[in-house]
């Protein structure tokens, strides 16, 4: 298994070309089998004229909570110039002209986690915008997905509620990797730059991260495992609602809860669905920031026993919609803004689809929300096969 990085570290000049000036998109992810980052790597490297180094949600070397701008500043071991792609408006998640006349390539190599939400796939989409319109080509060093590229999960993304978590109707648990999505943005959603792709070599569409022999690195500080990457496609949902999706423990979105909840009484609930490949453990969760910081919650903790068999869209659904129904006057929507959008409630930019919201609103059951929530993806469903690198 070698990724995309450690393929342009063999013979730069093949994909970059001589002296040519280069911009790394990067986080702490982006390393090689050995840890080290790929800004050390290309730095060293004198075959790699690397100029800029560009940092999405987290940071280079994620130092930053979910949602808090990261400004510019230079990289303390390359002594580069680390420009944010993650401030306070929408304009600050694309690199700016001025910064890429700086440059002839930029590359983008991040980790993703397989879900429609993680922001790091919305950064490479800006990112290939801004470049094409700059006449800067783009390189994707490709990784694979961790959580396999076989299983796909939800819905589209209705006009309208385009946003950070979801910019291309793609399902939430989509099963390509970043360098399949930067082709069917170009090939389906008119993404117009100078794209290249450099494959993992190893990788096969049904292997999770666990049997690819990577080192994991966190993608982000709340998303410290494989077991996390599973759960995320579904319990993300939660970030819409006044629900804890577990931020502030050290298993976030594996576990969640409010002080209202009643565990056993969710258990049975959920147990009523019979959701495929999980249990629910009732358990005491007592947040150390975010949500409820402080305070004593009633939780459920899910242990996935069958992730190929688990439905991660399908059970965070249920958690919404058995909540809702047991607690109508406790549980709420979100309402505070929510990536970079005031107008509409989060749980409509995570499930891009209002008609959802409404739905649990009228306490209608599991199979006819799910319905709702999974409609949407002809664009995706028409193109995502010929973006397909790996058998």
């Amino acid at each position: 298994m070698r990724t995309g990085l450690e393929l342009i570290l063999d013979d730069p000049k093949r994909w970059l070309g001589k002296q040519t000036r280069v911009g790394l998109v990067a986080n702490p992810t982006t390393v090689d089998g050995k840890l080290t980052h790929a800004a050390d790597l290309m730095h060293a490297q004198p075959d790699i004229n690397l100029r800029l180094l560009f940092g999405p949600e987290h940071g280079i070397r994620g130092d930053a909570q979910y949602m808090v701008g990261v400004g510019d500043t230079r990289d303390p071991f390359t002594g580069l110039p680390e420009v944010s792609l993650y401030g306070e408006t929408f304009a600050s998640l694309s690199p700016a002209p001025e910064q890429l006349k700086q440059i002839d390539v930029l590359v983008f190599d991040i980790q993703d986690v397989g879900a429609r939400y993680y922001t790091y796939a919305a950064t490479m989409a800006l990112c290939m915008r801004a470049a094409g319109a700059a006449g800067v080509k783009v390189v994707v060093l490709d990784r694979p997905n961790p959580i396999g590229g076989l299983q796909v999960e939800g819905g589209g993304l209705d006009p309208g509620l385009e946003n950070f978590c979801g910019l291309y109707p793609v399902p939430q648990r989509h099963a390509m990797t970043v360098g399949e999505l930067a082709l069917l943005y170009k090939g389906s959603f008119g993404v117009e730059c100078e794209l290249e792709v450099v494959a993992c070599e190893g990788w096969r569409r049904q292997a999770y991260y666990d049997e690819c022999d990577l080192p994991w690195v966190m993608p982000s500080p709340n998303m410290p495992t494989l077991e996390t990457a599973i759960v995320y496609p579904g319990m993300c949902l939660l970030e819409g609602t006044n629900l804890s999706e577990g931020r502030g423990t050290t298993r976030p979105f594996e576990l969640f809860g409010a002080p209202f909840i009643d565990t056993r009484q969710l258990a049975n609930e959920l147990g009523r669905y019979e959701l495929p490949g999980v249990w629910f453990r009732p358990c005491v969760i007592e947040p150390a920031f975010d949500k409820f910081a402080g305070q004593r919650c009633h939780a459920l903790q899910l242990h996935v026993t069958d992730r190929r068999a688990f439905n991660a869209y399908r059970t965070g659904l249920a958690v919404l919609v058995a909540v809702k129904a047991l607690w109508p006057d406790d549980f709420a929507w979100r309402t505070e803004p929510y990536e970079f959008r005031d107008d509409v409630p989060a749980m409509d930019l995570l499930t891009g689809k209002s008609a959802v919201r409404e739905a649990i609103d009228r306490g209608e059951d599991l199979e006819t929300v799910l319905r709702l929530a999974c409609t949407g993806t002809d664009l995706y469903d028409a193109g995502r096969s010929a973006a397909l690198l790996y058998d």
